[in-house]
């Protein structure tokens, strides 16, 4: 073989070579957390008040991980099937209210940060909601916790899903303006 040959032949291998590692690189270029792990809140139940004018409102929890919750696309969009699994809407009239308060406005009576959701599903309310603690893995509740949020515009739009999986009547997560919670003092107690 001549020199020519082999140069010629030393070039397509490395162009092959070239090519193979940008092919495996770009297998690796998302990574989603599918099975988030989910920090327990050290055994700290969510105060409740009587809502009784003047009352101090009780300090909300911070967790970790209510951030990893609610900018998780993966997490919005398994709460959103969750959601329709355990007919909240049966209460929740798909967002817009119904038996239960609605969900995509800005009048949160215990609180819309991811945390107070959550302290919501998993404890209960007074008056009508039921617990669901030891109903629903507690992963399962930080993703409705997430949809939840999301059904008020205050999630990121890379984070909301475009469209639902059924025909609804409620606009798409990435077209909802955001309806960031009023302060509890703000709220009517008939609400």
């Amino acid at each position: 073989m001549c020199s020519h040959c082999r140069a010629r032949d030393a070039r397509r291998a490395c162009v092959a070579a070239f090519c193979a590692t940008i092919a495996l690189a770009a297998c690796q270029r998302e990574q989603r957390d599918l099975d988030p792990h989910v920090e327990p809140l050290a055994g700290q139940a969510t105060p409740l008040s009587g809502l009784n004018p003047g009352e101090d409102r009780p300090a909300p929890i911070r967790s970790s991980n209510g951030a990893g919750f609610e900018k998780n696309a993966y997490a919005i969009s398994e709460g959103q099937r969750l959601f329709a699994w355990f007919n909240c809407s049966g209460c929740h009239g798909n967002g817009g209210g119904g038996i239960g308060p609605a969900l995509m406005d800005d009048v949160w009576r215990y609180g819309g940060s991811i945390e107070q959701i959550h302290a919501s599903i998993a404890q209960g309310r007074p008056n009508g909601m039921p617990t669901f603690r030891d109903k629903i893995p507690d992963a399962e509740i930080w993703q409705l916790a997430a949809y939840v949020r999301a059904l008020s515009g205050n999630v990121p739009k890379a984070a909301a899903p475009s469209r639902g999986e059924t025909i609804s009547v409620t606009p798409p997560l990435t077209r909802v303006p955001e309806q960031p919670p009023k302060p509890a003092d703000s709220v009517s107690p008939e609400r």
